[in-house]
């Protein structure tokens, strides 16, 4: 458990332009402090807009000039929230400089790249952490009925996981001859309400975007690796999707490597698909009994006179997962405990999801290397 008496870790931001949950997190925590902000000179002009804001937020420098930030700020931590096809260059550059990583989801939609930061950060002895959910009530409290054997021995998981977010107009829905929808300008869009997980240049669905956190979810209640695979895609919500040919709803069978099967749904399905934020769930079936988790829970509803249209009227209560995550992280650096989400499971994660995308292209089920 976090110990302000130990020693606080300095942390360096590299490239805060989408969502700032993770750094937010970082420095919520008494163990860490936000030291200054870095960036590469030559990216565009939005992204120095945005890394400048944030670090005024904080009272901390901008730095243009990511090596030099290395060399000047004398710290001990990267947290990396760039784009993600970024994610894993700036990651290995921190490595190389002797700095522990925090890295944005998903780790990179290039699994050639993940394989790269994941051997150069294990041959560093250096600590790397993916962000999750891991820690959510509803998780924590599924492992504990599972190492109780409150079920018997597992059988079968499937999970649910849909956003009920919109993502630009709906499928179908621009006029005859509109030119298609660029991605990385819907993503800037998407800013104003945190729903830019998928900014960048290169084009992600949500497979891609949102995958890791309900595989690192079965791959934490199941500890076992994934053995095979078959998938379907789809692009069935939004047009943004449609014009740049990736998925926006995808379904997932698969062995582990202990026998146990399971399924995943996932998707953005529109904010009308959903009074909430969506179907966000676990059924786990043993040789005992059964159990479904619902991610969201604890929850109170919340419901008032002239309540504006776009607020959630659920609000999770009693989540600590951003705080144990961090402590987490300090006790691995401290006393070299594991990890909840390291680089070498986050890009097992991404050899999954790559995998599922081959099988959905070629219609046949996927062995995963």
């Amino acid at each position: 458990m976090a110990d302000p008496g130990k020693k606080t870790y300095r942390v360096l931001v590299l490239s805060v332009i989408k969502h700032a949950y993770l750094p937010d997190a970082v420095a919520a925590h008494p163990r860490f402090a936000l030291v200054a902000v870095a960036d590469d000179a030559l990216r565009p002009d939005w992204t120095h807009e945005r890394n400048q804001k944030y670090a005024d937020m904080h009272a901390i420098p901008y730095c243009r000039n990511v090596e030099e930030a290395f060399r000047n700020f004398d710290c001990d931590i990267a947290v990396i929230s760039s784009e993600a096809e970024r994610h894993c260059d700036l990651a290995m550059r921190a490595v190389r400089a002797g700095l522990h990583i925090i890295v944005d989801k998903p780790l990179s939609p290039d699994v050639q790249e993940c394989q790269s930061l994941s051997e150069l950060i294990k041959q560093s002895g250096l600590k790397g952490m993916v962000w999750n959910r891991n820690f959510l009530p509803a998780l924590i409290e599924a492992r504990l009925a599972l190492s109780e054997a409150a079920i018997g021995d597992l059988l079968a998981v499937h999970c649910d996981f849909y956003f009920s977010k919109d993502a630009g107009p709906p499928k179908e829905t621009e006029t005859m001859g509109s030119p298609p929808i660029d991605w990385l300008d819907r993503q800037l869009e998407a800013h104003a309400d945190g729903s830019d997980g998928g900014v960048g240049t290169q084009p992600m669905g949500e497979l891609q975007i949102e995958g890791i956190y309900p595989l690192a979810y079965i791959n934490s209640i199941c500890s076992s690796p994934f053995e095979r695979v078959v998938a379907s895609t789809a692009t069935h919500f939004h047009q943004a999707n449609v014009d740049n040919q990736v998925d926006d709803l995808a379904a997932l069978s698969f062995v582990l490597e202990n026998g146990v099967i399971g399924s995943l749904a996932i998707g953005r399905i529109g904010a009308a698909s959903h009074p909430d934020i969506g179907e966000i769930k676990l059924h786990l079936i043993g040789t005992r009994g059964a159990l479904v988790v619902s991610e969201a829970r604890p929850e109170v509803g919340l419901h008032y006179k002239d309540q504006p249209k776009n607020e959630f009227k659920n609000i999770r209560i009693d989540n600590d997962n951003d705080f144990l995550l961090m402590d987490a992280f300090a006790d691995a650096l401290d006393c070299g405990t594991e990890l909840p989400l390291d680089i070498e499971t986050a890009c097992n994660i991404a050899r999954i999801i790559d995998a599922a995308q081959i099988s959905a292209n070629e219609g046949r089920e996927v062995k995963i290397s």
